[in-house]
C-alpha cells in the first residue's frame, strides 16, 4: 500500500444536507438523512471482528435496538449508563438511546467500587448496559444504587450472558434487542433534549456531569469536520476510548457530519498501530500528546509509512513536533476545547507550519479572550486564563448536572473559564501554557485529585491526605500522595494500594507515597500543595515508588 495514496484536503463549508439548524440535530432526522442519502456506504469497521455497518444500517439496527429497549421499559429522559469498551454496540447503544430521547452517561470502564457508586448515583441512572465483562462490578455495587432498576448484559462473542439472579434488580440479555425490528417510537426527541452527561474530571470538588443537549453533540463533530477538513472518502481510526469526548464526540461525530466512515480499535497498541492503520485504510486520526510520545519513541519500521493517513490530531503538540511528521508522513491537526463547554480553537492540516505547536486561532462562531484575575483582557504575550465564548446557543453545553453553582461559577462575566493558562501570539493563534486546575493528567486520562483524596481518607488509619501531580519523565504527571495517619494507626504502602484499587480506576492508584506527621497549611487552613509537589519532586528516589515495588494494577 502506498503512503498517502489520497490527496491532502481542501477546505469544506458546513454540511449543506443538514437544513434548520439546530432544529434536525437529532439522532432521529440526522441518521435518518443520511440512510436516504448515502444508504450503500459503510460507516462503521469494527475492527475487532471485522463487522461492517452502511449508513442505512447503522440506522435501522439502532432503531431496532431502540425499539427494544423501549419493550423492556426504557423511556424518554430516563438516564442510562453505558459501561463497555470500544465496540460497534457502543456506538449503536449511543446513537438508540438517543433516537429513545434517553440520556446517556457514558461511563469509564476503569471505574469500580466507590467511584462507581459516585458516577451511578450523581447520574441519576435507572439503568445500565454494560459488557458482561464489567457486570460483577456494577452488581457488587448495586445494593447502593436505590435508583438502579434494570440492567442489560451484552455477552461475550456473540453468546448470551451469564445472569445471576439480583435482589430488586431485572438482569436482562441485550442481544436479542439487537436484533429487532424497528417500530415507531413513542416520542420525538427535540434538538434540544438532554442527551448526553459525560463525566470530567473534578478539581476542587467531584467529577461533574457536563450536561449536552443533542444539537450540541452534533455540533461537537461538525464544528470538528469542518474546522479539520474532515472529507467523505476519509476513513478515522478510531481507538480513543468512545466514553471520553475525543473519540467519540471528535472523531466519530466529526467522520459522522462529514459522511466518512469510522475504523473502529478496542484499544491503543503502540507496536500495532501503523499495522492497523493500514489495514484499515484510515485516512485520519486523533492522538493525545501521550500518544505520540510512544509512537516516537517505537524503533523505525517501514510499517510507519505504508499507510494512506494524511493527517492526525495530537493534542498537545509535542516538541518534536515537525520531526513526527517528517518521520511519519503525516500533517499534524490539533485543536483547544473542553468538554464542559465546545472547541475553541482549531489548527489544521493546512494551517501554517511556522504556528506548529500552537493550538491555533478561535474557530468560526468563538470567541477568545486571555484575561488576568478580574476577567480583563490580557496583551497578546502575556500568559493568563482562556477565556472562550460561543456565539451558538446550542453549540455549548448546558452546564453542570445538579451543579448550579459550578455552572454559574464557570461562566461569571458571560465568558466560560477554562481554568487553563495560556496566550495569544500577534496572529490571534493560541498557545496553551498548563493548568490552573488542581487536576492531574496521566496517559490521556484526567485524574481528579479530590477523588483520589476521598478514597484514601477513607481508609480508617489516615487522618489527612494531599494529592498531587509529580513528573518521573519530562512529560509524563504521576499520582502522588502524602499521607498523615491517625494517633496509633499503622498503614503500610502496599496496603494502601489494596484499598485505592478496590475503590478507584487503575490510573488513579497512585504511584508514589509518602507518610508524614504534618501536612503544611496556610493561615486559611488549606493545605498548601505546592510545597509537596517540589519538595517530592527534589527527592522523588525517596518516596515509595509502586512500580519499583514490582505491585501491577488490574484493569
Amino acid at each position: 500500500m502506498l503512503t498517502h495514496s489520497s490527496p491532502m484536503p481542501t477546505a469544506v463549508t458546513p454540511d449543506p444536507h443538514i437544513k434548520g439548524f439546530p432544529c434536525e440535530m437529532t439522532f432521529a432526522q440526522v441518521l435518518a438523512d443520511k440512510a436516504r442519502r448515502i444508504p450503500d456506504k459503510y460507516f462503521l469497521h469494527d475492527l475487532q471482528d471485522g463487522r461492517k455497518w452502511t449508513y442505512a444500517q447503522i440506522d435501522r439496527d439502532s432503531a431496532g435496538l431502540a425499539t427494544g429497549l423501549a419493550r423492556a421499559g426504557i423511556a424518554y429522559q430516563d438516564h442510562v449508563a453505558v459501561i463497555m469498551d470500544n465496540r460497534a454496540e457502543q456506538l449503536l447503544a449511543y446513537f438508540a438511546l438517543g433516537k429513545l430521547g434517553a440520556v446517556t452517561a457514558p461511563v469509564n470502564t476503569a471505574a469500580r467500587g466507590d467511584l462507581l457508586v459516585y458516577f451511578l448515583a450523581h447520574g441519576d441512572c435507572s439503568a445500565v448496559l454494560v459488557e458482561e465483562a464489567f457486570l460483577a462490578r456494577v452488581l457488587e455495587v448495586a445494593d447502593r444504587l436505590p435508583l438502579l432498576k434494570r440492567i442489560f448484559v451484552l455477552g461475550e462473542k456473540g453468546r448470551s450472558p451469564v445472569l445471576p439472579a439480583q435482589s430488586g434488580l431485572r438482569l436482562l440479555d441485550l442481544g436479542p434487542m439487537l436484533a429487532c425490528e424497528p417500530q415507531p417510537l413513542p416520542v420525538m426527541p427535540l434538538f434540544s433534549d438532554l442527551a448526553f452527561l459525560m463525566f470530567t474530571s473534578g478539581t476542587t470538588g467531584p467529577s461533574k456531569a457536563i450536561m449536552m443537549t443533542q444539537a450540541h453533540a452534533f455540533y461537537w463533530g461538525w464544528d470538528y469536520a469542518v474546522h479539520h477538513h474532515y472529507q467523505p472518502d476519509d476513513i478515522a481510526y478510531v481507538y480513543l476510548p468512545l466514553f471520553h469526548g475525543n473519540g467519540w464526540l471528535c472523531t466519530s461525530m466529526g467522520a459522522l457530519m462529514a459522511d466518512a466512515s469510522v475504523a473502529l480499535a478496542k484499544r491503543f497498541s503502540a507496536s500495532r498501530f501503523w499495522q492497523d492503520v493500514a489495514a484499515s485504510g484510515a485516512t485520519v486520526t486523533n492522538c493525545l500528546g501521550a500518544v505520540a510520545s510512544f509512537l516516537w519513541a517505537q524503533a523505525p519500521s517501514a510499517a510507519e509509512r505504508e499507510h494512506r493517513m494524511r493527517r492526525m490530531g495530537v493534542s498537545p503538540v509535542p516538541a518534536f513536533g515537525a520531526e513526527f511528521e517528517k518521520r511519519f508522513g503525516v500533517r499534524i491537526m490539533t485543536a483547544y476545547g473542553l468538554t464542559d463547554y465546545c472547541m475553541a480553537t482549531a489548527y489544521s492540516a493546512l494551517s501554517p507550519r511556522d504556528k506548529l505547536g500552537s493550538c491555533g486561532p478561535a474557530r468560526m462562531g468563538v470567541e477568545l479572550r486571555i484575561a488576568d484575575e478580574h476577567d480583563m483582557p490580557l496583551p497578546a504575550g502575556q500568559a493568563g486564563e482562556i477565556l472562550i465564548r460561543s456565539n451558538n446557543p446550542w453549540g455549548s453545553s448546558l452546564g453542570y448536572y445538579k451543579m448550579a453553582q459550578a455552572s454559574l461559577d464557570s461562566r461569571r462575566n458571560l465568558w466560560f473559564h477554562t481554568g487553563d493558562r495560556g496566550h495569544l501570539d500577534s496572529d490571534g493563534y493560541l498557545y496553551f501554557k498548563d493548568r490552573i486546575k488542581d487536576a492531574i493528567r496521566r496517559r490521556g486520562e484526567n485524574i481528579s485529585a479530590f477523588e483520589v483524596e476521598g478514597v484514601i481518607a477513607s481508609h480508617p488509619a489516615v487522618a489527612a491526605v494531599a494529592v498531587y501531580a509529580v513528573k518521573a519523565d519530562a512529560t509524563e504527571d504521576e499520582v502522588a500522595a502524602s499521607i498523615v495517619l491517625r494517633d496509633g494507626a499503622a498503614l503500610t504502602a502496599e496496603d494502601l494500594m489494596a484499598h485505592c484499587q478496590k475503590n478507584l480506576a487503575y490510573f488513579m492508584v497512585p504511584r508514589y507515597v509518602e507518610f508524614v506527621s504534618a501536612l503544611p497549611m496556610n493561615l486559611s487552613q488549606k493545605i498548601e500543595k505546592y510545597i509537596l509537589r517540589e519538595r517530592a519532586q527534589a527527592h522523588l528516589h525517596e518516596m515509595w515508588d509502586r512500580v519499583a515495588a514490582g505491585i501491577e494494577l488490574a484493569r
